[in-house]
């Protein structure tokens, strides 16, 4: 009996810590909006890295869960988002074209270029200038606002539902080095 009720709470506290470990580094987010489409569709399914940017710096190109800067709900649907531009850097949207310390970021992720125009604006100390791949339907940092990097929630990591759409999540590496700024 004695062995019994030790393999209970052992088993227990096991899943238990599990768990709580678990919880604390990923998180399952359902996308409830079309701003990341065609890579991401409402309905979606991916899970959340939680940890890695306590580890590294969030950088250009990586899609992250964050908390809508402009809602004071703290129950407000978090969005997510592509990093465009780091803090401190230049962001300008002209002619179709983002250009981040004025250099045109080559964005295979998008199926049309922005028509509207986001005149140049240095990103904040410790914020992040986020757009969303679906240009047109996208509440995202082009409508003035940054994400505080407090508001960061996680990085996308896996989609894995639909079924269709299961996979590690695309994040492009968007060097500014090497490309010539535009005119």
């Amino acid at each position: 009996m004695k062995a019994l009720l030790r393999d209970v709470l052992t088993t227990f506290l096991l899943a238990t810590v599990v768990y709580v470990g678990l919880s604390y580094t990923i998180q399952d987010y359902v996308i409830r909006q079309s701003s990341m489409m065609p890579a991401f569709q409402s309905g979606q399914r991916v899970l959340v890295n939680k940890i890695i940017y306590k580890f590294r710096q969030p950088a250009r190109g990586d899609v992250i869960i964050l908390r809508p800067p402009q809602s004071t709900d703290p129950k407000a649907i978090p969005f997510i988002k592509r990093i465009i531009a780091l803090p401190g850097e230049s962001v300008a949207i002209k002619d179709g074209e983002v250009r981040v310390n004025g250099v045109v970021l080559n964005e295979p992720y998008i199926t049309e270029p922005p028509a509207y125009t986001y005149y140049l604006k240095e990103v904040p100390e410790n914020e992040y200038f986020v757009l969303g791949d679906n240009r047109f339907n996208s509440d995202d940092s082009h409508r003035g606002w940054t994400v505080p990097r407090q508001y960061i929630i996680g990085k996308a990591w896996l989609s894995f539902w639909p079924l269709g759409k299961w996979g590690v999540v695309s994040n492009y590496d968007l060097p500014l080095q090497g490309v010539s700024p535009s005119p």
